[in-house]
């Protein structure tokens, strides 16, 4: 079987466009095909991406399950683990490190949840 060639036929439209304008095309093109992809990333969320944030932030594995699951139970693993260590760290003053600690040991997590009432993000 062979193919038609059509290709003058479908270039058409960009016949005219100079190698800057197509170079924009380009990137307005692939810009639309991230962007579901993008949108995706900002509004889900997972248990591993969660627990990849807080080994990033210096958990060991068995911290950052343990916040995790508590986030998970507490419905608010939406908001995004290193987030919520993060708000709790700033709220009472203390480092990153101390406040996730507090989280691992089932304290301080009655605070967690005022912190993302009232629209907070």
């Amino acid at each position: 079987m062979k193919r038609a060639d059509d290709f003058q036929e479908r270039r058409k439209h960009l016949a005219d466009l100079s190698e800057d304008q197509l170079e924009e095309r380009f990137w307005q093109l692939a810009e639309k095909l991230v962007d579901p992809i993008v949108e995706l990333g900002q509004k889900n969320t997972s248990p591993s991406i969660e627990r990849s944030v807080l080994l990033r932030m210096g958990f060991s594995s068995v911290e950052a399950k343990s916040i995790v699951d508590n986030a998970i139970d507490r419905g608010l693993i939406g908001k995004g683990a290193g987030h919520i260590v993060y708000k709790l760290a700033d709220k009472k003053g203390i480092s990153i490190r101390e406040a996730g600690l507090l989280l691992v040991e089932g304290n301080a997590w009655e605070e967690v949840k005022p912190l993302f009432e009232g629209g907070a993000k």
